[in-house]
C-alpha cells in the first residue's frame, strides 16, 4: 500500500517535470498523509493544457453519503480497480498523477515501527498513478478527492510489504492523461512494479511516524543499532 509520502521539490522543477506551463506555487512537503491535500497533475480533457491541482487523498466515490469513506480508498489495487464500484467509473474517464519524490514504508523492529525512505536514485520526482472524482456534500460543496493505485511490491519493498504504489515512467504520463474509455485494455500494462535497479531506500528518524511533524527531519538518514 501506499500511506505517506513526500513531495519537497518545488518550483521550475517540477513544471520541468511535468511539462506544465504554469510554475506551481507548492511548499515542501515531508509526511503527507491520507485526508491531506496533494499535489497532482490532470488533463480535464483532450483540448486543455495538464493542470497541476490539489486534491483531498482519499477517493470519495460521487455516489458516496459520507465523506468519511475517503480515508478507506487511499488507494486502488490495480487487479480489481476496473470492476470495483468505488474505483470504476473514475477508470474510466477521470485519471491523474500524484506527485511525489518518495515515501515511506515500516519495519517492525524490536516491539517498534521502523520507518524507511524509497525514493529515485537519481532524486528526481516522479508520479504515482491515480484516479479523481468529484462528490457533493449536503451543502453543496463539491470535494475533488483522489486515490493511489497499487500493485505487487519489487524487490526492493518486498522485505517490508506485499504492496507497493504504481509509479510510472515520464513516457507514460500523456497515455495515462489522455486515454479514452475504449483504450482502457493499453492502461493495464502500466500498472506493474516500478523497476526496483533505479530505486533507494534508507532508515529515517521515527519522527515521521507523527503525523504532525512535517519538516526536513522526517527524510535525514538515521544509523539504526544492529544489536
Amino acid at each position: 500500500m501506499c500511506g505517506r509520502f513526500t513531495l519537497t521539490t518545488i518550483g521550475v522543477s517540477l513544471a520541468r517535470a511535468f511539462d506544465l506551463d504554469d510554475v506551481p506555487t507548492q511548499e515542501a512537503s515531508y509526511n503527507i498523509a491520507p485526508t491531506q491535500l496533494v499535489a497532482t497533475v490532470l488533463n480535464p480533457s483532450t483540448e486543455t493544457e495538464r493542470q497541476w491541482q490539489l486534491l483531498r487523498w482519499g477517493l470519495i466515490p460521487s455516489w458516496a453519503k459520507d465523506i468519511k469513506i475517503g480515508a478507506k480508498l487511499i488507494n486502488a489495487r490495480a487487479e480489481t480497480v476496473a470492476e470495483k464500484p468505488a474505483f470504476r467509473s473514475a477508470f474510466r474517464r477521470r485519471l491523474c498523477l500524484v506527485v511525489a519524490d518518495g515515501f515511506y514504508e515500516w519495519r517492525r523492529q524490536d516491539g517498534k515501527k521502523q520507518p524507511l525512505y524509497f525514493h529515485m536514485k537519481d532524486k528526481r520526482p516522479f508520479a504515482f498513478a491515480g484516479l479523481w472524482e468529484l462528490w457533493k456534500n449536503p451543502t453543496g460543496e463539491i470535494i475533488a478527492s483522489c486515490t493511489i493505485i497499487t500493485t505487487v511490491a519489487n524487490d526492493i519493498i518486498s522485505p517490508l510489504h506485499d504492496r507497493m504504489p504504481v509509479i510510472l515512467e515520464p513516457r507514460d504520463y500523456d497515455l495515462w492523461l489522455h486515454h479514452q474509455v475504449s483504450q482502457r485494455e493499453l492502461l493495464q500494462p502500466l500498472l506493474i512494479p516500478y523497476d526496483a535497479q533505479k530505486m533507494s531506500v534508507y532508515p529515517v528518524s521515527t519522527t515521521v511516524n507523527n503525523v504532525r511533524n512535517n519538516s526536513p527531519e522526517c527524510i535525514i538518514p538515521v544509523e539504526l543499532d544492529n544489536n
